[in-house]
Formats: structure tokens, sequence, C-alpha cells
């Protein structure tokens, strides 16, 4: 049944959005649960890792999955560039790994020194120690989609780092903060 009256719906009116637009915009949004993963990726002898929790499945026939990074970013282009990158589902225990590889002053040189990790055996790129469930991609398509690039990749290898007890305890963003389902 359709309720009375109208909503108080804030409307953009078409042009370039204003400062009150998208603030707006990021404060509805933030309130989108969303899991919290790391992608990553190695190129020229160097790894690239960044928090992110714009990713989803897209298909289980192939077996896809994308990602949203932000365009001018350092990871956005080293994945562009590399052609295969990884992404580490996070435990509530990965909250410190986390915040360390979300801020934008992390060094590019020794940027994995203080997250314990190992190599991806399909792409080499870095899975973060005790993720809850790992993928390892190749790009299949990459699509501009305004400050971001939303890169689709092909699932190459999978497995899960976690121990059992911690499979119900995934790292979740909501209302601009981490939170845990676990109690």
């Amino acid at each position: 049944m359709e309720t009375p009256g109208n909503l108080d719906a804030h409307r953009l009116d078409g042009g370039p959005p204003s400062d009150a637009d998208i603030e707006l915009y990021r404060r509805l949004s933030g309130d989108i649960a969303a899991g919290v993963a790391v992608v990553s990726t190695s190129l020229r002898n160097r790894d690239y890792a960044a928090t992110v929790s714009g990713f989803l499945s897209v298909s289980y026939d192939p077996p896809t999955m994308l990602v949203s990074l932000y365009a001018e970013s350092r990871i956005g282009q080293a994945v562009e560039e590399a052609g295969t990158w990884a992404l580490s589902l996070l435990s509530g225990k990965h909250q410190g790994a986390a915040n360390w590889l979300a801020s934008p002053a992390t060094p590019l040189h020794g940027l994995l020194t203080q997250v314990p990790y190992r190599r991806g055996p399909a792409t080499g790129s870095a899975i973060l120690d005790g993720a809850l469930a790992y993928f390892e991609l190749r790009t299949v398509a990459i699509h501009p989609a305004a400050t971001h690039l939303i890169v689709v990749g092909e699932v190459l290898a999978m497995g899960s780092d976690a121990a059992p007890g911690e499979a119900a305890d995934p790292l979740i963003h909501f209302g601009s903060g981490y939170h845990r389902l676990a109690p």
C-alpha cells in the first residue's frame, strides 16, 4: 500500500554537484554497510595495497568480481597497469591494517612492512594473513565512472586463510567507521 505524503528529497539540478550535495551524499551513502577488504598488486617489483569497501561478486560462472578504485590513487594506477591483483577480505582482527592501508599518507616504500602477508600463487600479489577469503584476479575490463575506475577481474585462484573461529567476525564499514559483527 502506498503511504500518503511526499518524501522530503534533496534533488540535484543536473549540473555539477555543490559542496552541500557532496556532503549530503557522503553522509547518506555512509549508511550502506559494506565488507572491508584490501586490494593489492605488484608492479615493477613494488607492492601496492589499499583498503576498500567498494567491491562485489559479479558472477559465479566464470567466477568474476569487481572493485571500485579512485582513478588518481597509486593503487588505481598500479592495478590498471599491472593487469592482475588480489582482494583479501578482512576480519575484525585486521582493523589496524585496514586503518593503515586506508591512509593517504602511507609510504610507497615499506608499505607492507607492518602488515603480515604472503604472496598469492597465481599473481604474486600480497594476501593478508588470516584473510576470511582471498581472490587473485586478472583484469578483464576497466570502466571509468566519475572519479573512480570500476575494475572487473576474473578469478584465477581463491581460498581462505582464517582460523575457524574468525569466519563469523568480518570487518564491516558503516556510518563512517569500522564495526564487527561478533560480540
